[in-house]
């Protein structure tokens, strides 16, 4: 039933329970965990067939994501979003070098700093990724409304740390 009701796809089978007034109480938590981890589940399957055709993975994806959002961000500035390891952070920066997705010029003040941009291809890859999310995503936000989408992004908000959300605050204005 839970998987029915994050279908973003056809029409939910019954209409959302509103959540309790003791909405923090283990049960309505555990049922926002839920939900968060199926619907984000469900919306980024949308994009791995496309990514599996181009033997890439989720974390590809996120890296140009980020790049096409920051063209110029420096490598530095994209391990800070992505809050993964430099090792890991090489491994896939590289791989997307290779396969001419993304390019790196050097820093106008600072030779030695990578900047980061798309190259046409990559554009176009993360252009046919965002389509699907953006598909999956622009249903659901049909259905629930704009008060439900308000209160949805102050959850995510409240969910980054205080540290953090500067950072994220900053990307999500530059839309």
């Amino acid at each position: 039933m839970l998987a029915e009701q994050v279908n973003v796809t056809g029409p939910i089978s019954a209409p959302a329970p509103r959540a309790s007034p003791l909405f923090l109480r283990e049960p309505e938590i555990r049922r926002g965990v839920e939900l968060l981890y199926f619907g984000y589940s469900h919306m980024t399957r949308s994009a791995d067939t496309l990514l599996a055709r181009h033997d890439l993975g989720r974390a590809h994806q996120r890296a140009l994501y980020f790049i096409a959002r920051q063209p110029g961000l420096t490598v530095g500035e994209l391990l800070r979003l992505l809050a993964i390891t430099k090792q890991s952070l090489s491994r896939v920066l590289n791989e997307l070098i290779t396969r001419d997705l993304v390019a790196t010029v050097p820093g106008e003040n600072d030779r030695r700093q990578k900047l980061l941009r798309l190259t046409g291809a990559g554009t176009t890859l993360e252009t046919e990724l965002f389509d699907r999310l953006r598909e999956r995503l622009s249903a659901a936000y049909g259905r629930a409304g704009q008060e439900a989408v308000t209160g949805f992004w102050q959850v995510l908000e409240g969910l980054i740390p205080p540290e953090d959300r500067a950072l994220v605050m900053e990307l999500c204005r530059s839309a």
